[in-house]
């Protein structure tokens, strides 16, 4: 479009995002091929050291060893376990082998990790994991920095960023992928908030990077700007993104204000209290108590609420009893859960205990990927094809290593593994292309008439109502309990926002320059595109497979739904629900895992 002349940069390489996936992929695109230097970028709205990783609490999962006996294939058991088996096993397989030599490297590239008294790298227990294929003892497998892991994780990979001549583009907003005409990814037109400048950024190889899009919810961990903006730039294109009905709520987000309480703190000793007193674990999980998978917790705790053994004088929330460990570990090991209670609640954690409430964490739909995080796509016979150009890691991808449901600190590991090998990826494709790929105008131009549109929005209603519309409706028709009543009335909700954004959003700010009306409506654009392939998702899932629970369809269905569901979206957006398979074979060597029965 004539009134925007874009600025246009080219890079061997292009990074959406600068949390822990983001950076750990630059950094090893950075480090290239011998004998050529490549030019690494990374873009991010936000400046690095304040992406979500930096929330991240308790740790990161490795089969080091060091506090009790451990075996990566005994993670990896835990892991597709903990997935209901929808995870990806070569995926899966692949992270926990390397697991252990992430942790070394990140500890040689200074990561300051809590020791034990041998000087060894400290691990907690963790909820879902055991030793010996699930047979044995709580694993101690997370390998933490006191509760302050993703804080240390974030800051310790962009100082090896910075050191490896990574070029940083801060406080810009991706705006869509281009593609050229062979469907080839070759770049992102994004807006510099602080010039109000437009910039295509063309490369050989785009790492998206965005994160998760909890902000769909009232209710999250998330920070503000967990938005998915690589997921929906994805449904833009054409793309689909999948598995996206499997959205994680945290056991023990703090009651009131949804601030996480890592369940490091359970690692450690603490455990639940309903209104009677009562650890009411015993009732749903009596072998691993407060340490069963976080789905399974959660629904323990939407249900004793429900009948009415809450806590407080609305029943409304449980308790987290942290008094009997005592002020050496609460010190040593839980500091910033003690300052979380102490700033957000007025509690001392050494006296009282801290009220909690299941809140949305993680969400582990996304972009599909294979287990060398290249993008895919599924033609209309269902046959899959890479998407040339394009890789995910994170949050924002769907490998998949979580499948129905994530295990705690196999976040971080996955961050680590896969960001890594990412950037591997982009280097060898870099080293191997010619000239930069063109920037086809009509992408370009197709673009910034959405940007323009938005930007010139003179409707009614306000970017920030629709926004908290649409919150409300995934909190309540999307939550831990589903049925297809819920579902086709939230579905409903979800395409009248969709009508109001669309046909009668304001935008009361027209300039370029620092235009947060703005941004925001790009944002709530994003997360209106991913609720609403969200809740169709589930609406077609007919069963209940760890963080999706039907009570109207209340048991897993192997035979009918062992398999990844993919979300397509239209222009106006009505979504086309889809499958692929499961990837039930590890190769590499590796076990392979066959369905079973899942408790706890």
């Amino acid at each position: 479009m004539s009134i925007y002349t874009p600025i246009t940069h080219s890079h061997d390489v292009l990074v959406l995002g600068a949390g822990g996936a983001g950076l750990r992929a630059a950094i090893a695109a950075s480090e290239g091929i011998k004998g050529r230097e490549l030019s690494v970028a990374c873009l991010s709205k936000v400046p690095p050291t304040r992406s979500h990783t930096v929330a991240a609490q308790g740790g990161i999962n490795a089969a080091l060893g060091n506090r009790a006996a451990d075996d990566w294939r005994w993670h990896m058991y835990d892991t597709v376990r903990g997935s209901d088996w929808l995870g990806d096993q070569d995926a899966i397989a692949l992270m926990c082998e390397r697991a252990p030599e992430a942790i070394v490297e990140l500890e040689h590239m200074g990561m300051p990790f809590t020791r034990d008294a041998n000087g060894l790298i400290y691990q907690r227990a963790y909820g879902g994991q055991k030793a010996d294929f699930g047979q044995g003892p709580p694993a101690y497998r997370a390998c933490a920095v006191a509760d302050r892991t993703g804080h240390s994780l974030l800051h310790t990979l962009y100082a090896q960023a910075v050191r490896q001549n990574v070029e940083f583009f801060v406080e810009y907003m991706a705006l869509d992928l281009l593609f050229d005409d062979e469907q080839h990814c070759c770049g992102v037109l994004a807006w510099q908030l602080s010039t109000g400048q437009l910039h295509a950024f063309r490369a050989h190889t785009v790492i998206l990077a965005t994160g998760g899009f909890g902000q769909a919810y009232a209710s999250t961990t998330s920070s503000t700007i967990c938005t998915g903006d690589g997921n929906a730039m994805c449904l833009r294109a054409g793309l689909p993104l999948q598995d996206m009905e499997f959205v994680q709520f945290h056991p023990t987000g703090l009651y009131g204000s949804g601030v996480l309480i890592t369940e490091g703190a359970r690692g450690e000793g603490a455990y639940l209290r309903n209104g009677l007193g009562e650890r009411f674990m015993e009732r749903y999980s009596p072998s691993s108590m407060e340490l069963a998978s976080r789905d399974v917790i959660s629904r323990a705790m939407a249900r004793e609420i429900i009948e009415g053994r809450g806590c407080g004088p609305n029943k409304d929330h449980l308790h987290l009893c942290l008094e009997h460990l005592g002020e050496e570990i609460i010190s040593t090991k839980l500091p910033s859960i003690r300052d979380i209670a102490k700033t957000f609640a007025r509690i001392d954690i050494t006296r009282a205990p801290i009220p909690v409430l299941p809140t949305v964490h993680y969400t582990m739909g996304g972009i599909p990927c294979n287990a060398q995080s290249q993008a895919l796509t599924v033609d209309a016979q269902g046959n899959e094809h890479i998407v040339p150009g394009l890789l995910a890691v994170g949050e924002t991808s769907c490998t998949s290593v979580h499948g129905a449901n994530r295990l705690g600190c196999n976040g971080l590991l996955e961050l680590v593994v896969f960001g890594k090998l990412a950037g591997e990826q982009a280097a060898l494709h870099a080293a191997s292309s010619g000239s930069y790929k063109p920037l086809p105008a009509s992408t370009i131009d197709q673009a910034l008439a959405r940007f323009d549109r938005l930007r010139n929005s003179r409707g009614g209603t306000r970017p920030n109502t629709i926004r908290k519309a649409m919150q409300n409706t995934m909190q309540q028709y999307a939550a831990i309990f589903r049925t297809q009543a819920l579902l086709e009335q939230g579905r409903a909700e979800l395409q009248t926002l969709w009508q109001t954004l669309t046909t009668d959003l304001r935008i009361a700010d027209s300039s370029l320059l620092w235009n947060n009306d703005l941004l925001e409506a790009l944002e709530l654009d994003n997360l209106l595109h991913q609720s609403i392939a969200s809740m169709a998702s589930a609406h077609a899932r007919t069963e209940s497979r760890g963080a999706h629970f039907r009570d109207d369809f209340p048991e897993r269905n192997d035979a009918s739904w062992l398999k990844h569901s993919l979300a397509f979206m239209d222009d106006s957006a009505k979504p086309r629900i889809a499958s692929r398979a499961v990837r039930l074979e590890a190769g590499m060597e590796a076990p392979s895992f066959a369905p079973e029965a899942r408790h706890g």
